[in-house]
């Protein structure tokens, strides 16, 4: 079974400009994903995925590969639906997984544990979330408690963030559920994999970028001031 790690990395976001080239600790946050995908030691293949070349080097840089998606795949309305439908149609694999740049506080030993779990499953497709034990609502109505009583927290049915940080496809589910009209994303069986609210932080704007930071430092001096 060829297991392949994906790294998405579109140059042009919107709320936080090349935002995979936004530096965090000293390095750009797309050379924290490559560095983890490697250091997880769990695929066969890693790619970066961009319609961008100038993110080529930096899979040179690393001896992984590149893959240039076509141009159209990499503006503001094209979704990853249709990019990882590209990337599986051109690129050889039994099983996918999206290690995303964006969430760079996931370890490569969580990496490695959600790989593990996924292969071990019956799922054709796995969810990163984070599961939050807090009353939520939705459009104004409750969605895990009920206004008619009051629940302590601890007792509440969690609700589960997807995160993106990294996601699992089954290959050939994927491919024909998006050529049989449906959606490649959420088909067949899906599974959650719960990662914790640090490892699910995901960079979006400045100031998810500025909260990663300051974690890194918290979790730097918790390791004893290692990197």
């Amino acid at each position: 079974m060829k297991t392949v790690a994906m790294i998405p990395a579109r140059m042009g976001s919107q709320r936080l400009k090349k935002k995979n080239l936004a530096p965090l600790a000293g390095r750009p946050l797309i050379s924290h994903a490559v560095e983890k995908c490697l250091r997880a030691d769990c695929f066969d293949e890693i790619y970066i995925n961009s319609e961008d070349a100038e993110f080529a080097p930096f899979a040179a840089e690393y001896g992984v590969k590149f893959y240039q998606r076509p141009a159209e795949l990499g503006n503001s309305v094209a979704t990853s639906e249709q990019f990882v439908y590209d990337f599986l149609k051109n690129i050889d694999c039994d099983v996918l997984f999206q290690v995303h740049s964006i969430a760079p506080l996931l370890t490569a030993e969580e990496v490695g544990a959600f790989v593990k779990a996924f292969l071990a499953s019956e799922h054709d497709v796995m969810l990163a979330c984070i599961e939050d034990k807090i009353e939520v609502a939705y459009k104004n109505q409750p969605v895990n408690f009920s206004f008619s009583q009051k629940t302590n927290s601890q007792e509440l049915i969690p609700t589960q963030r997807i995160t993106w940080s990294i996601t699992g496809w089954r290959a050939a589910p994927y491919v024909a559920a998006v050529e049989a009209g449906q959606i490649g994303t959420y088909n067949g069986s899906i599974g959650f994999y719960p990662v914790n609210p640090i490892s699910g932080h995901v960079i979006k704007t400045q100031l998810d970028l500025d909260i990663a930071e300051a974690l890194m430092g918290v979790l730097a001096k918790g390791e004893g001031g290692a990197a």
